[in-house]
Formats: structure tokens, sequence, C-alpha cells
């Protein structure tokens, strides 16, 4: 009698692991398609940046600096998303979205420029693209957040540790950038 009722509570020990570790394995996987989800975002910005700029240089040549700064911050992006390091990535992308946001803000510094139909496309497609990436950001956070707290909660936190599911950081652009990412540039015609 004593053996089955150290089988059943060796059984019942054994599903509640399986049980543990495949919710574990789940909310993982759920946090990887997140991050997949915001690089592809990047992805996409990354890609629109280089004609929004060639678009603006025509307009504003002598606005140089500026324009270097968004290349700069660029691949200072790219360099970091290379990485897969959500906190390294932000901080980057923080830096590259108050650039574009000089850049953006350039076209009420001239006319012609804000009335260029290649310039208005872009930047709806940029403007596109940042609320994309805020729900991308806002979605992996959470999911980061649902691993993290499964992880941490009894009693997944005796084994998370023994099965390799190690804390997740959350993707932040920093207190200094989040103002400007929080909200897609503002796109104005007159």
């Amino acid at each position: 009698m004593a053996l089955i009722i150290v089988l059943i509570v060796i059984v019942v020990l054994a599903v509640m692991l399986i049980g543990i570790y495949n919710r574990l394995v789940a909310l993982r996987q759920n946090s990887n398609q997140a991050f997949a989800d915001i690089d592809v975002q990047l992805k996409q910005r990354h890609d629109l940046i280089p004609n929004l700029v060639e678009t603006v240089k025509g307009y504003a040549a002598h606005e140089k600096g500026t324009l270097e700064a968004v290349i700069q911050a660029r691949n200072a992006a790219v360099s970091a998303e290379r990485t897969g390091d959500p906190k390294a990535m932000g901080q980057a992308e923080g830096v590259l979205g108050a650039a574009l946001g000089r850049l953006i803000a350039l076209s009420e510094a001239y006319p012609d420029l804000k009335a260029n139909t290649n310039f208005q496309q872009l930047q709806s497609e940029l403007s596109d693209i940042e609320n994309k990436l805020a729900a991308a950001r806002r979605f992996f956070n959470n999911a980061v957040g649902e691993y993290n707290t499964a992880r941490e909660q009894f009693p997944a936190v005796m084994f998370a540790n023994m099965f390799g599911f190690g804390p997740r950081v959350f993707f932040d652009v920093g207190e200094d950038n989040r103002a400007t990412l929080d909200q897609a540039p503002s796109v104005k015609f007159n």
C-alpha cells in the first residue's frame, strides 16, 4: 500500500513538473515570437530611412548635420540589432527615433519638401511603421512579463533555472527617448 502511495506521489510530481516545463517553453516561445515581430518592423524602418534621407537631401542640402545624424543613428541601430540584445537595441532605436523626429521636423522649414509626393509617401510609411513598432514593443514586453512572472511563481521557481529558463529583458528605449518613441512622428501638411 505504501509503495502505491509513493508511486502515485511520484507520478503526480512528474505530471506537475512536465506541466511547468511545457508552460515555460510556451511562454518563452511567445516572447521569442514577439521579439521577431519587433525585428521585422525594425528592418522595415531601417530600409525606409535611406530613401527618406535621400528625398530630404535634395531640398535641405545645408541640413547636412541632421542628415548625417540620422544615418549614424540608423547604422548604430542596425549594429545593435545584430546583437539581439533588447536593451542595446532599445537604446539605439531611441536615438534613431529622436534623429528621425528632427528629420521630419525639417519639412516644416521647407514647403517644397513638404509638398513632395515621394516625401509624403515615405513619411506616411514611417508613421505606419512607428505605430506598428510601438504595438510590437508593447506585445513583446507583455510576453516577457508573463514569462518572467511564470518562472518566478511557485512551484516553477524551484525548477526554472535548473531547466535553463533564465529571466528575460524588456525592450526598453530608455527614459530620455521614451517620449519621442511613444508617439509616431507627426504628419502635418498644409
